[in-house]
């Protein structure tokens, strides 16, 4: 498989209307706007601290990515979604400095205070985030009625990798949020910052508007969320390949076709990586006089094909087909395509579509390729 994902090991929302207040452990992340809390006046924001591991990116530059190109993608699954209006987005910067998670909830009683929140990166009463005489490329934000603080994030870098990264969101568009952060995660990769995670904000020009009318919540699911949706950064990269060498298998013609895993054994450990080999034959052969049965003959799929991976409970796909990313390459063997099980949460069922064009006709195909992922 030519997607990888990674979890993220740590976020926190910090809030505007509550300087000291940690929420590490909350179910919740949210980068919102609203006109309420202890320190008025209005207006008020939140903004999103969340950190994947350097050693894992790593790993994957290094070992699972063939050649050097790929994309990175930050991924969070909306929880609730309200205020939106014609030009609500949230921007994406690598985090300046260390932050510590914390162990606090929003609105706990009495307030935990233990870790970064919008005055303090660290506890309340050790560290602040800077707010003057910032280094190179780095900057931060907040006004003058509310509390110092908010975090400090690059914006740029001494090799011009580092630039905003921003999603848009409107009424009728997905909620999910899914940024490009390839020049960031290649920085982090390079050298040139360090990997200190992301603060993710609405643009300060609509965070701070004195308006109670316009109060867009944008709330994820965090790390901690017992849902199937914890946030991820997606390494997407191309590892297409069709060479058959010399084998006599043909591309099958018809789109009246069969196909089933027979090197799926059902049953993989999350640190796996699995090649699913493809048998196809035609559904209703022609009949013809031959010695040998005509099922045990295999084709390709053709070069048009490609896969995706459903979770069976809830019937979402977890990869969807993509015509870079998904297509499904062939040896000298058999169609196939890799799936690295690291990137699916475990304890979950799967099942693989496949979606190929034929004969002008495009299909997709769902054949039972049925598979769980166990923690190993």
């Amino acid at each position: 498989m030519a997607i990888f994902k990674i979890f993220s090991t740590r976020d926190t929302t910090i809030y505007s209307a509550y300087p000291n207040l940690n929420s590490g452990l909350d179910e919740i992340i949210e980068t919102s706007t609203t006109s309420v809390g202890e320190y008025g006046p209005n207006p008020q924001a939140a903004r999103i601290l969340i950190q994947y591991s350097s050693t894992e990116i790593n790993d994957i530059i290094n070992n699972k990515i063939s050649g050097s190109n790929f994309n990175t993608y930050i991924n969070l699954y909306h929880a609730q979604i309200s205020g939106l209006y014609g030009d609500s987005s949230i921007e994406a910067y690598p985090i300046y400095g260390t932050w510590n998670m914390g162990t606090g909830k929003y609105r706990d009683t009495p307030v935990v205070t233990n870790g970064a929140s919008w005055t303090w990166s660290d506890y309340s009463g050790s560290t602040q985030w800077i707010t003057s005489s910032f280094p190179p490329y780095v900057t931060a934000s907040f006004s003058g009625s509310i509390p110092n603080g908010g975090g400090t994030w690059y914006t740029g870098s001494s090799n011009g990798l580092v630039t905003v990264r921003t999603q848009s969101f409107s009424y009728y568009s997905d909620l999910d949020l899914n940024i490009d952060v390839t020049n960031i995660v290649t920085a982090w990769y390079s050298g040139s910052i360090p990997n200190n995670g992301f603060i993710l904000k609405q643009p300060y020009s609509t965070e701070f508007i004195n308006n109670q009318v316009i109060q867009t919540e944008l709330k994820y699911f965090s790390t901690d969320t017992h849902t199937i949706y914890p946030p991820n950064l997606e390494f997407r990269w191309r590892d297409y390949i069709f060479n058959t060498g010399s084998s006599e298998t043909t591309i099958i013609a018809t789109d009246q076709l069969a196909i089933s895993n027979p090197n799926n054994i059902g049953l993989f450990y999350s640190g796996s990586i699995q090649r699913f080999r493809l048998n196809v034959r035609p559904q209703y052969p022609t009949r013809v006089f031959q010695t040998s049965s005509f099922y045990t003959t295999n084709y390709y799929l053709p070069t048009a094909s490609y896969y995706a991976i459903k979770d069976l409970q809830t019937n979402e796909y977890i990869i969807d087909f993509d015509t870079n990313y998904t297509q499904i390459s062939a040896d000298n063997q058999t169609s196939y395509f890799d799936i690295y099980m690291s990137g699916l949460q475990p304890e979950r069922y799967y099942t693989v579509l496949i979606k190929t064009t034929i004969s002008g006709s495009t299909i997709i195909y769902d054949q039972n390729i049925n598979f769980k992922v166990i923690n190993g």
